[in-house]
């Protein structure tokens, strides 16, 4: 029987490079990328479309049955959002829209969801899955697991350079509350926080090139019998 291509789980906390490093690594080893994260965006961006109440967990695990999210693979490991088969990709990657879903996914019903989902997609193999909670909840007997950090501010800049390249004026300090506050609810919520699984190799991105880390990535994945 042909052995099954590694899961590889990225977490992290916002703006330490998760997205970027695991399209490359997708790409680079021909996986299936996967962003959980533009999942609960997906979400966060119906319920302000349906001016939904946010409070209201009912409600809001009411609508995400209601519709559909999936992730289309493009070329180069990266993804295309589709919620009800709108492209929404250029849409939900706004502060309030980031804020939002981070709130929602505090909804233990909304997780419970989204992880069956998330774990459907990765059954295969093959795939670099990145989040907050994939390699502890989502995939916790990954072949690879990979922690990314960066300092603080080192993420809040380049949290506001990307938000300047899609269009939106946020302030640093105004980029770098948010992403503190973030921190303080992945990191403290009672379901599923953000923290490093015991088997998690840590690569701090601070002060590294996105080559650097991507190699690092690959020679982890190397080391675990995956490249």
């Amino acid at each position: 029987m042909k052995q099954r291509r590694p899961r590889i789980a990225i977490d992290g906390p916002v703006a330490a490079g998760k997205s970027t490093i695991a399209r490359l690594v997708a790409s680079k080893l021909d996986f299936t990328y996967i962003d959980s994260g533009a999942m609960y965006r997906a979400l966060a961006w119906v319920v302000i479309k349906r001016k939904i109440d946010a409070s209201d967990a009912a409600k809001v695990v009411e609508v995400l049955d209601r519709v559909r999210i999936a992730l289309t693979p493009q070329g180069e490991g990266a993804n295309l959002v589709h919620l009800d088969g709108r492209d929404i990709s250029g849409e939900i990657r706004t502060q309030e829209i980031g804020a939002l879903a981070s709130k929602l996914s505090e909804i233990p019903e909304v997780r419970k969801r989204m992880v069956a989902l998330q774990q459907q997609m990765a059954r295969m193999g093959g795939v670099v899955m990145e989040g907050r909670d994939i390699q502890t909840v989502v995939l916790p007997d990954a072949e690879v697991k990979i922690f990314l950090t960066a300092p603080p501010e080192e993420r809040a800049e380049r949290r506001s350079q990307e938000l300047k390249q899609r269009g939106y004026t946020a302030s640093h300090d105004e980029v770098l509350a948010e992403i503190t506050g973030r921190d303080k609810r992945d990191t403290t919520r009672e379901h599923s926080p953000l923290r490093a699984a015991p088997d998690a190799v840590h690569v701090d991105t601070g002060g590294l090139t996105v080559e650097q880390v991507v190699e690092k990535v690959l020679e982890t994945v190397k080391g675990r019998g995956g490249g």
